[in-house]
């Protein structure tokens, strides 16, 4: 499943799954929320937006996709617990932001955390 197929399905398999791999529930994660656009401008007010919004913002990057489209590419970075509706909350925020700016969204990541590590 993909992220934009069914964002809130997408948010409740991941956090399921971390869990069920044996990631500590309880522990502080850092999300990574991820934008990009072939336009450096745009993107940039879209970082803005989500800066506003008290997120901590990455600085762009250019990369080449496999058909050899340049595009520029951020994330969104926020401390969070595994809770579905304060995830759910999040990427509702940043598909707007995406939305009203036209970059694209595409989900959110984390890594795994194991619960003897805390």
């Amino acid at each position: 499943m993909e992220f934009n197929d069914d964002p809130q399905a997408f948010n409740a398999l991941v956090v399921e799954s971390l869990i069920a791999d044996g990631s500590d529930p309880d522990a502080i994660y850092e999300i990574e929320h991820h934008f990009s656009s072939v336009d450096f401008d745009v993107l940039e007010k879209a970082a803005v937006a989500v800066f506003k919004l008290n997120y901590e913002v990455t600085d762009a990057e250019e990369f080449e996709t496999d058909d050899g489209m340049e595009i520029f590419a951020f994330d969104a970075l926020s401390e969070s617990a595994l809770d579905l509706d304060a995830i759910n909350k999040q990427t509702e925020q940043m598909q707007q932001i995406a939305s009203q700016y036209k970059v694209q969204y595409d989900g959110w990541g984390t890594e795994f955390i194991p619960a003897d590590e805390q």
